[in-house]
């Protein structure tokens, strides 16, 4: 996987000004603004590599996965991935909250590019690694937080993908299903899989990445050793 000088720039439109008063400050404005999520962003993961992506809010962390994903793409510069994306990067993206826990796992699947008859022959396997065999006919909105991760990870994790991307993945659930989750990630990494994690928790940060990238304000601050970019991500 490799990001090279990448940019990512967002056109903010202004809101209608409803008050005489808003309406002189905002005299001779344009109607939009620009922002940039992301400048001069390279990055390199080689297959069988945890990388890291800490920051505060706001640094361009989701926007650079979202990239990846090829979600969005890049203003400038580029991105290449080799191989099948997983990516598990917001809770109950990709869900509907109207279908069955069931009927999402065969939406979601597709939505990851899994050929429905692979969903089919690993729908038990994804269904009891979740821990919603009681569960999976109800309607996603009757779902925990908890248990709406533990379906997207299952998903994910069992896609065959190559590079894996995981978004604040362990922010929810209890520690069981934790400790299942590091397992499964270990697996993955052991088999040549590439792994990219957001996470703003520096225990798990430290236990999956060696490596790990700094993002401040949209640009790399600093890329190196898990331990020295934690260092320098508290002294921001």
């Amino acid at each position: 996987m490799r990001v090279e000088s990448a940019a990512r720039r967002f056109v903010v439109r202004a809101r209608e000004t409803s008050t005489l008063k808003e309406l002189l400050v905002a005299r001779g404005r344009t109607g939009a603004q620009e922002v940039w999520a992301l400048e001069d962003v390279s990055l390199e993961v080689e297959p069988g590599q945890a990388v890291g992506l800490i920051g505060r809010n706001g640094s361009g962390k989701s926007t650079l996965l979202r990239l990846v994903a090829g979600i969005i793409k890049p203003t400038r510069g580029s991105v290449a991935v080799g191989g099948r994306v997983g990516s598990l990067l917001e809770l109950g993206a990709g869900f509907h909250p109207d279908f069955s826990g069931r009927e999402n796992l065969f939406l979601n699947g597709s939505i990851q590019g899994l050929p429905r008859r692979q969903i089919h022959e690993r729908f038990d396997q994804i269904v009891a690694f979740a821990e919603l065999e009681h569960a999976i006919d109800r309607p996603i909105r009757t779902y925990s937080s908890g248990m709406t991760m533990r379906l997207g990870f299952a998903i994910a994790a069992f896609l065959d993908a190559d590079v894996l991307l995981l978004d604040e993945v362990f922010a929810v659930g209890d520690e069981s299903f934790q400790r299942k989750c590091f397992g499964v990630v270990s697996e993955f990494r052991q088999r040549g899989g590439t792994i990219v994690f957001v996470s703003h928790d520096a225990a798990s940060v430290e236990r999956l990445c060696e490596r790990s990238v700094l993002l401040s304000q949209g640009r790399v601050a600093f890329a190196g050793t898990t331990h020295e970019a934690m260092m320098r991500y508290r002294r921001l």
